[in-house]
C-alpha cells in the first residue's frame, strides 16, 4: 500500500504528555517515530477506540506531491499542535519535517560537509561524524519542535519509498552504525536492488570507517558515494 492509495492518513499523539504540541502523521509509507505504529495499527486503534490518540486525517488536496503536503493534514496539524505548526511536509528533511518527541528509534541528520545524511539508532553510544552522540543529539531533536535537517524516525521508514525521498532518498545516506547496518542489511540490500542500486550498500560508512567528518569526507571520496553528484542537500 502507497500514500497515494489512501485518503487519509492517522495521527499519533500518545507523545503528548511529555512533548504537548509533537504530532505524528502516521501515513502508508511512514510509521510512527517510534518504530511501533504503522498506519493499519493506527487505524485499527482507531475503530477500537474513536476519542484515543489515533485519529484519521483527510488528505484533502495534495499542494506539493514532491514535498509530500496536504491541506488536511496541515489543518489537523494546526489543531494538534495547538497552534505551534502550521504546515509540515511527509517527504523532507530540510522543509517544514515533521516534529520529534523523543522516542524515536532513530534519528537522521544532515552532513552538509557529504551533501548527505546519516542515521544514528538510539543503542549506538558513540561518537558520530556530526560530533555529538545520539543522547545529544535527542536533546536538540526532540521536544515537539520543528528541526529543518534533522528526523526523529523508526527504523523501518529508512527502507520506505518516501524516506526523505524529496531530497533524493536513500542515496543520500552516507553513515550509519555497524549494528543497525547489520541489522537493515536484507532490508536495505532489497530496496537498493529495487532501486538498481545494489553497490550502495557497501559505500554508506559505519564507525569502522568514520568517525570524524573529515575522515568520512575521505572515505566518501575513496568509495564514489553518489551523494557528492546530487543537487545541494541545503537547497
Amino acid at each position: 500500500m502507497k500514500d497515494e492509495d489512501v485518503e487519509r492518513f492517522y495521527s499519533c499523539i500518545l507523545c503528548q504528555s511529555y512533548a504537548p504540541n509533537h504530532v505524528c502523521v502516521v501515513t502508508p509509507q511512514r510509521l510512527g517515530l517510534c518504530g511501533a505504529y504503522t498506519w493499519l495499527d493506527c487505524r485499527a486503534a482507531f475503530e477500537m477506540d474513536s476519542h484515543g490518540p489515533n485519529q484519521p486525517i483527510e488528505k484533502g488536496l495534495c499542494e506539493e506531491a514532491n514535498l509530500g503536503v496536504w491541506d488536511g493534514v496541515n489543518e489537523y496539524v494546526v489543531k494538534a499542535s495547538n497552534g505551534l505548526l502550521q504546515r509540515v511536509t511527509m517527504y523532507s528533511i530540510m522543509e517544514d519535517p515533521q516534529t520529534s518527541c523523543g522516542c524515536f528509534e532513530c534519528i537522521v541528520g544532515v552532513i552538509p560537509e557529504t551533501n548527505g545524511v546519516m542515521v544514528v539508532n538510539r543503542e549506538y553510544q558513540g561518537m558520530t561524524p556530526l560530533g555529538m552522540t545520539f543522547s545529544t543529539l535527542a536533546g536538540e531533536v526532540g521536544g515537539g519542535v520543528q528541526t529543518p535537517g534533522f528526523l526523529g524516525v523508526g527504523r523501518m521508514y529508512l527502507v520506505s519509498e518516501k524516506f526523505i525521498s524529496a531530497e533524493g532518498g536513500l542515496p543520500r545516506l552516507v553513515w550509519m552504525p555497524q549494528e543497525l547496518k547489520d541489522d537493515m542489511a536484507d532490508r536495505l540490500r532489497s530496496r537498493l536492488e529495487a532501486m538498481g542500486q545494489p553497490e550502495l550498500l557497501d559505500k554508506i560508512a559505519t564507525e569502522n570507517d568514520a568517525t570524524t567528518v573529515d575522515e568520512l569526507v575521505e572515505f566518501l571520496q575513496k568509495v564514489d558515494h553518489p551523494a557528492a553528484a546530487m543537487a545541494s542537500v541545503l537547497g
